[in-house]
């Protein structure tokens, strides 16, 4: 009985047909029905477990922010379910008594797969924002890709990473702020610059709006313009306000790859067709992604597209994915799939939120078990050793 008025509670929160401060009470009753969740970050199992947890620690407009998709969070939803439908088939008897997770980037050996994502304005989160990020990257031997709205800068960020992270470009407006920031970027050391190109267009946020107008506090103290704006760009001072030109054509990609010398990749392709002319204008690498479902909705979930995109540039450049990422036998069917590399986003914001630095690391140390634990069950104790031969499409 408490399960289903829990429930119902939930649901009233979530109409548009009762007035906002109905939807509020009855978030708030919801809440007083909540079950326990363990105290201790070593004790949660399963990186959905942080969800919950997340969302109990975040005030309204921030959880709204986290959790939207666009439009009606179809694609958000089928980045997760569309792995659900990919199975694996197991090979028996094979040595799997060591298994190795490391995989050659660029050059370099990184441990694992596992890439930690950009993600804007993570003191929205957690006091330490990035850095807590950073450490926990550190800590657990990963790369991390900074964003460009991050809150703190890419050489703080740098420092508490040990090394100089990848880069994301949200593009500047005018392009004499592009060679600025880029110019930055490259100076601190950043040996990768990721453009992403999904939303050039604007999006429509309307999960995230919801949420933002129940959050009842004065935000004033963080928000200094008001609310919904961002609390601190560093890497943007003294260029202009204004980011993401949507007159940006493949010409653009041409003059980045001349304005450094780190490594362009794009993020934010879902087709054959965008690959292809990707490589043609010198793309070091590729990112499928569709801002975890919060570009486009158009309900195909990146798994889904990413085939299409490794067939296109059939070994020229490396290809990423994110989007739905949840479990390590995701990783394993990326990897499966073609992907060099597999970016997690949500998660371990979800472990930010909730502890802080010791939450993304036990969010990295579950991904990393289970991916583990999953080459062994499946006779391939090397990511070389993972291709589609080990995956069967799953019954609906």
């Amino acid at each position: 009985m408490t399960s289903d008025r829990r429930q119902f509670l939930l649901f009233v929160a979530g109409s548009v047909a009762v007035a906002p401060s109905v939807r509020l009470l009855a978030q708030q009753l919801a809440a007083s029905h909540e079950s326990a969740l363990p105290a201790n970050v070593n004790d949660f199992l399963q990186v959905m477990d942080f969800e919950e947890a997340a969302r109990r620690a975040l005030p309204p407009a921030h959880w709204g922010y986290l959790a939207t998709g666009v439009e009606d969070d179809l694609t958000l939803k089928m980045n997760v379910q569309a792995f659900r439908h990919i199975g694996l088939r197991p090979s028996r008897l094979v040595d799997v008594s060591k298994a190795d997770t490391s995989v050659d980037v660029f050059g370099s050996i990184w441990e694992t797969p596992i890439v930690i994502c950009p993600v804007s304005s993570q003191r929205a989160f957690h006091a330490e924002g990035e850095l807590a990020t950073a450490r926990a990257a550190r800590a657990k031997h990963h790369t991390m890709v900074l964003s460009s709205f991050t809150t703190y800068s890419v050489e703080e960020v740098a420092k508490s990473l040990g090394q100089p992270p990848w880069y994301q470009l949200y593009m500047p407006m005018e392009w004499t702020d592009t060679e600025r920031l880029v110019k930055r970027v490259e100076d601190a050391g950043c040996p990768a610059i990721v453009w992403t190109v999904d939303v050039l267009a604007g999006r429509n946020t309307p999960t995230a709006v919801r949420l933002a107008r129940e959050d009842t506090r004065t935000c004033t103290a963080c928000h200094t313009h008001g609310a919904g704006t961002f609390i601190h760009r560093p890497m943007y001072e003294g260029l202009g306000p204004r980011n993401n030109p949507p007159n940006a054509t493949w010409s653009y990609v041409d003059r980045l790859k001349k304005l450094t010398r780190m490594k362009v990749l794009l993020k934010g392709l879902e087709s054959a067709e965008d690959a292809r002319l990707a490589v043609e204008h010198g793309a070091d690498g590729l990112v499928v992604s569709n801002h975890g479902g919060r570009a486009t909705e158009t309900l195909r979930a990146t798994i889904d597209c990413l085939p299409d995109v490794v067939a296109a540039v059939n070994g020229r450049v490396p290809v990423f994915v994110d989007g739905g990422v949840r479990h390590g036998t995701d990783i394993y069917k990326a990897l499966a799939l073609g992907a060099r590399g597999v970016g997690i986003g949500r998660p371990y914001i979800w472990g930010l939120s909730a502890f802080g630095q010791e939450g993304v690391e036990r969010v990295l140390d579950i991904l990393r078990a289970e991916l583990t634990l999953t080459m062994r069950q499946m006779g391939t104790p090397t990511v070389k050793d993972i291709t589609a031969a080990r995956l069967a499409r799953a019954s609906a």
